[in-house]
């Protein structure tokens, strides 16, 4: 390979800029702000939805699609939403470029092209769903209204970075809509409950549930509940969000079904999603200095062979290596057989290291005449001998002990960074020193919380469900506290 990556102590960020390029995941684009998801990185993003999409349709989802552009005036409806988002907002003015005759070559907007409605580029869908709900809803029969969209949206961020921040992004979106408060509410923790259940078991990372403040809810949502992950930097990643929006955006499209008893109601919704923001969440977490480190469940090449071979040997050695990766793909696993003849094995060794392959088989003629595989797990980077007779078993066991050996040092992590602090002095220690959870009594005033962001650049990043009440005051103000929230600085 070339030059090594810089490492994570020296430079956290352009490391992590550095392996998302040199990896193969992602580029930037020509369009400022925009990236390019490469062929791998993109392998990931499917693995990643098709393992969502499945858990969604099991409680009861469908997907549709809708429109890219929002009318100006449907955008404006909800006025919580579109203040929250009028600063990141791309809007179309003009439907039609013509030449431009001050410069032979170049085009320019027709001015006689203007539409009569500007047309926003949804940043979120809430008012162009909305507004087809109207249409969609008219009965108690036609609730629950289960709908999920997978689709791009452009909000014209000022700094990017790759996956984390960028002006048009991928993601899902549910949209759902419910007879009464309870059922709304039920489907909001029950998403949250996906999403955690989907970044623990297929991604390796533990995950904090809880309840955003008001400060930090999403624009025109009664409540925000979400899911905080830690990156290796000490800062705090929002994982995912799922949010009760009451009857707001019911009463701001006049989405009203007629009750069992005859009557007339405005429906409950709520609205949910994550993003590609999970894949910078799963090179953060978990790589190391040499390349990406993936859990075997989301990686796109599980198993990389090798084989080691004198000049005139590789035909014959891919033969009996055949069978070995026949069988480890009838086993569900996804292999594949470096047989590039213009690179040398350490060569190769090194590139399937940085693009995270959970094992790696060496093979030879010899290892195979002794019944012996050299076998190595990007994790740990242990070296182990394993018997030719079960190689199928024992990797697909080798690839579970290391899905769960990638959780639980994430988890090992995360409590070795998690800090309970009494004063705003240990607060501020705590956040320069090795960063991490910082949890802390504050007395839930959005003026407290504006302060201590601007003076230690951390936010609540959730009120946590599993949290016990607990008297104490505010590390600010002394005012009194009834339990802690948990603080971080946050990408």
């Amino acid at each position: 390979m070339s030059k090594k990556l810089p490492t994570r102590q020296e430079d956290y960020s352009l490391w992590y800029n550095d392996l998302v390029k040199r990896a193969g995941l992602a580029e930037n684009s020509a369009v400022r702000g925009c990236m390019v998801i490469k062929p791998y990185g993109y392998a990931i993003w499917e693995k990643m939805q098709r393992q969502l999409d499945d858990m969604f349709k099991r409680t009861g989802h469908e997907n549709a699609y809708f429109p890219l552009f929002v009318p100006k005036s449907l955008f404006e409806a909800e006025e919580k939403n579109a203040e929250g988002f009028a600063k990141e907002c791309a809007v179309v003015t003009h439907y039609r470029l013509q030449s431009d005759p001050d410069n032979p070559g170049k085009l320019r907007v027709d001015p006689a092209a203007k539409l009569e409605e500007e047309l926003v580029v949804r940043p979120t869908s809430e008012a162009i769903i909305w507004s087809t709900y109207k249409n969609w809803i008219q009965s108690y029969r036609d609730l629950p209204l289960l709908i999920n969209q997978w689709a791009n949206v452009v909000r014209w961020e000022m700094r990017t970075r790759l996956f984390l921040r960028t002006a048009e992004f991928l993601w899902q979106e549910g949209h759902t809509a419910h007879a009464t408060a309870p059922e709304a509410l039920a489907e909001t923790r029950q998403m949250l409950d996906v999403y955690a259940e989907f970044v623990e078991e297929h991604m390796a990372l533990p995950v904090v549930k809880g309840a955003k403040t008001e400060n930090e809810r999403f624009a025109g949502a009664e409540e925000t509940y979400c899911i905080e992950a830690l990156m290796q930097d000490g800062k705090a990643l929002q994982a995912g969000t799922s949010h009760f929006l009451g009857q707001n955006f019911a009463k701001a499209f006049d989405v009203q079904f007629q009750t069992k008893e005859g009557g007339r109601e405005f429906v409950w919704g709520t609205s949910w999603g994550v993003s590609t923001r999970l894949m910078g969440a799963l090179v953060m977490a978990h790589s190391d200095d040499e390349g990406l480190v993936l859990p075997p469940r989301l990686a796109p090449i599980q198993v990389v062979i090798v084989p080691i071979y004198k000049t005139g040997e590789l035909d014959a050695l891919l033969e009996r290596i055949r069978p070995i990766q026949m069988g480890l793909i009838a086993r569900g696993i996804s292999v594949k057989v470096d047989s590039r003849d213009t690179e040398r094995p350490g060569f190769k060794f090194a590139e399937w290291e940085l693009k995270g392959v959970p094992v790696r088989l060496a093979i030879g003629a010899r290892d195979l005449d002794a019944g012996l595989i050299e076998t190595v797990r990007r994790d740990t980077k242990e070296k182990l001998h394993l018997p030719l007779a079960d190689i199928v078993q024992s990797v697909d066991q080798l690839l579970a002990d290391i899905q769960t050996s990638i959780y639980q040092k994430a988890r090992r992590f995360r409590a070795a960074h998690t800090h309970r602090v009494e004063t705003y002095d240990e607060f501020k220690a705590a956040l320069e020193g090795e960063g991490g959870f910082v949890l802390a009594h504050y007395d839930g005033t959005s003026e407290t919380e504006e302060q201590i962001k601007t003076e230690t650049k951390a936010t609540v990043r959730c009120l946590a469900f599993g949290e016990p009440d607990e008297d104490g005051v505010c590390i600010v103000t002394g005012r009194p506290s009834a339990r802690r929230a948990y603080f971080a600085r946050a990408y």
